[in-house]
């Protein structure tokens, strides 16, 4: 029952009651319950998406919970090991894959368990469901309750996944198809950035809403704290480095991390004696294949082109390593193509450093051309080049690290992702009431 109180000027006040009244601001002020599905809480960029936008939810005093049917303390983000976002393990009896195959299928299972054990076995409850990468859920959340489900499309699967083989599109068939149905079950869905949006659209043809953009942020907090070691004593170097190249990626061989380092080696033919140096920062995850494959890749390709001293290589860093990292680095090297957004570009300009990045996908969007750092064809010589001036032309350098700093401060900060985010959850349970 709800009652509301009126006075007009000079008249006595009313009191006029009402059964049930339905305002969406008040709901956006309304504690709620948040459940998150997530199918392997590692270390990456969907997986920063899914802890921030529970910190943001959380710091807008809604109750959160992720559940994930992988976790390991000693392989994830600090904020679901030491107890500030709750994490509940599901499934993680089922196998991640068959004999190294049939990975996608061994997810689609695992987050099934999870979406059934979140229903049917947990008492959790929420008033709202996130859940992204994997779609398969959606039906199981939204014929088994009323509770609207937010899915986060951080790019379509169906385009990551090879096709090249006849017994690979009869194994992706299904899924693919299994992909787009359940992504359109979904109460509202979401992706990263316009170049996603538009790519959603050519690929799910049967879905006729178009996805709202949600751009990835960064929590200034993490990265403003003081690095107290030295470049040096971080990669466990005495060498003298005068101008520091940085990449960060997950070592998986569609990042292309390949790239950066021909383009070192010929930037290092050029300039002889020069004391550069690269570091290659990667994910890396001693249960994917591919990830150990591809590093061994290339240190073979960094010792092929006798770069050995002048290039180092680290796994998993923690984030106060990355952060000391992107802090005393130089130039950040971002080499994938057509990445759907990227979060690397804008930890590296809020931390001043200019970036010299593919000219496809997110990038396009998150650095501007000749003002905060370059967007280059994706050829070792294009790179170089970009890489020689930027080493020559210090002041500049600097010039385009203020420019990046200020751009995310102003378009890509953690308020702005928390309120739009708040605003979305509080629509759906409006419109729901």
């Amino acid at each position: 029952m709800v009652y509301i109180i009126y006075q007009s000027p000079g008249a006595k006040t009313a009191f006029f009651k009402f059964n049930e009244i339905v305002n969406p601001q008040r709901q956006f002020s309304e504690m709620l319950k948040i459940v998150f599905l997530h199918p392997d809480l590692g270390i990456g960029g969907a997986e920063r998406l899914v802890v921030d936008a529970a910190l943001a939810l959380q710091l807008k005093g809604h109750q959160v919970h992720i559940v994930t049917s992988y976790h390991d303390p000693a392989h994830c983000f600090p904020e679901t090991r030491d107890g500030t976002i709750p994490v509940t393990i599901s499934g993680n009896w089922l196998p991640r894959s068959i004999f190294g195959r049939f990975l996608a299928l061994c997810a689609y299972i695992r987050m099934l368990w999870a979406s059934f054990y979140t229903v049917f076995l947990s008492d959790m409850q929420p008033q709202v469901y996130f859940c992204d990468q994997v779609s398969i859920c959606i039906p199981v959340l939204r014929l088994s309750t009323r509770v609207p489900v937010i899915y986060y499309c951080h790019f379509p699967d169906l385009l990551l996944a090879s096709h090249k083989t006849w017994i690979k599109k009869l194994y992706r068939a299904p899924l693919d198809w299994i992909e787009e149905k359940t992504t359109g079950l979904a109460t509202t869905t979401v992706v990263n950035s316009h170049f996603t949006a538009g790519v959603f659209c050519d690929t799910f043809k049967s879905i006729r809403r178009r996805p709202k953009v949600l751009y990835p942020s960064l929590n200034f907090r993490s990265f403003d704290r003081e690095c107290g070691n030295s470049l040096s004593s971080v990669i466990g170097t005495k060498q003298v480095m005068d101008f520091v190249f940085l990449s960060i990626n997950r070592y998986e061989r569609k990042k292309n991390l390949g790239l950066a380092i021909k383009a070192f080696g010929l930037l290092k033919s050029f300039l002889g004696d020069a004391k550069i140096h690269l570091i290659m920062v990667g994910g890396y995850d001693y249960r994917l294949v591919e990830n150990v494959e591809h590093y061994d890749e290339l240190q073979k390709l960094t010792s092929s082109l006798q770069l050995g001293d002048c290039v180092t290589f680290l796994r998993s860093p923690s984030d106060e390593t990355k952060t000391c990292l992107l802090k005393n680095c130089h130039t950040l090297l971002y080499t994938p193509d057509k990445e759907h957004f990227g979060i690397v570009p804008l930890e590296a300009m809020y931390c001043q450093l200019p970036v010299i990045a593919v000219n496809s996908g997110g990038p396009l969007e998150t650095v501007e051309d000749h003002r905060t750092g370059y967007l280059c064809h994706p050829t070792v010589e294009d790179f170089a080049e970009k890489m020689k001036y930027l080493y020559e032309n210090r002041n500049l350098a600097t010039k385009m690290g203020e420019r990046g700093r200020q751009r995310v401060i102003e378009h890509f900060s953690f308020n702005s992702f928390s309120q739009q985010l708040n605003e979305l959850v509080g629509e759906l349970t409006a419109s729901r009431t």
